[in-house]
């Protein structure tokens, strides 16, 4: 008994030692880290109690408030669009109504007329007076089609093919004579022409036999002029086509006296009178082939003005005769059409 409370005396002085220090490091550690604990609880829910039923929670929500501001703007909008349709549909409803009536009316008063009409007429009508199809052609018909055809083949086809063709031979034919009063009129220059320069180069010269003859110069044909002739361009061209074989046959004094007059015009002033006969047997020429022609030029002008206005006439009175029936036609067709309508009504 005595050794066991030996040993419990000797196990309570370790635990008197073990305490201080346990207190001491307790102390310590609760200054480093202090740990409070929150013994009041949190709510996690909300009571009516606590808010206001009768306010609005986005009251203070400004963009909140725009869009229903804006949802306000477009229904007005759209209310008073409603409201402009429905007043014109309205508007547009009595319009058609009064038309309606209008017609109504209208059509009773026709009938009581045509009542009144066909009672003071013969009751019994015949098939034969009732009018037939539109679509049925008279003789009437066919002739405004006819002349309607006529006029537009003559005035599309006729009158500017032959105004083409008159005027295309009108103009050959004004070609050809211009050429033949030129060539006529060349060749009578030519003839004078020839005579006067062996007769000025006799003078020159004052020996006959050094003067070539006028059959030698004939190989001077007209080709070799083109807008005309006169003594000093026959002169010119003997001295540039012919001047070598002159001097050749002898005529070398005729040669030089041809060169002379050709370099300087000027000493053909001694002999203007031959100047004269030459432009005047030219002028001659001219004058007679004119003259010639001029029963043709004229018969051509009259035979083409004249066809121009027989067909122009032509065309005027098939479309006077075509006027005149289109008119009759939907006058009559006009007529039937009322009469078709007041048999239907």
């Amino acid at each position: 008994m005595m050794f066991h409370y030996f040993n419990i005396l000797l196990c309570s002085l370790p635990l008197n030692i073990l305490s201080p220090s346990y207190e001491i490091n307790l102390k310590s550690h609760n200054r480093s880290t202090l740990h409070t604990i929150n013994t009041k609880s949190v709510k996690i829910h909300r009571s009516l109690c606590e808010c206001n039923l009768y306010t609005s929670t986005y009251d203070n929500d400004p963009e909140m408030k725009e869009v229903m501001q804006q949802f306000d703007d477009r229904s007005a909008q759209r209310f008073k669009e409603y409201e402009e349709m429905l007043q014109y549909k309205r508007k547009q409803c009595k319009k058609q109504c009064d038309k309606d009536i209008q017609k109504i009316i209208l059509k009773d008063k026709i009938e009581k007329e045509l009542t009144e009409n066909f009672s003071a007429l013969q009751t019994h009508i015949s098939t034969n007076d009732i009018p037939t199809c539109i679509c049925e052609k008279s003789v009437a018909d066919k002739v405004e089609k006819t002349c309607l055809k006529c006029g537009g083949i003559l005035g599309g086809g006729i009158v500017p093919g032959w105004s083409l063709v008159s005027g295309l031979g009108y103009m050959a034919w004004t070609r050809y004579i211009a050429a033949k009063v030129l060539e006529e009129g060349i060749k009578k220059g030519l003839e004078v022409g020839l005579v006067k320069v062996t007769e000025i180069a006799t003078q020159m010269i004052r020996d006959v036999n050094k003067v070539p003859s006028i059959d030698i110069l004939q190989k001077i044909t007209t080709g070799n002029f083109s807008d005309g002739v006169s003594l000093y361009d026959i002169f010119k061209t003997i001295d540039s086509t012919m001047s070598t074989e002159l001097e050749t046959q002898g005529y070398y004094d005729f040669s030089l006296s041809v060169q002379s007059i050709a370099d300087d015009p000027a000493k053909l002033k001694w002999c203007s009178q031959k100047v004269a006969d030459v432009t005047n047997a030219v002028a001659d020429g001219e004058a007679s082939v004119l003259t010639e022609a001029a029963p043709v030029t004229s018969g051509l002008n009259t035979a083409i003005i004249a066809s121009i206005v027989a067909i122009v006439v032509i065309i005027l009175v098939m479309l006077i005769i075509y006027l005149i029936l289109r008119y009759r036609r939907k006058k009559k067709i006009h007529k039937k059409l009322q009469y078709i309508k007041l048999l239907q009504q």
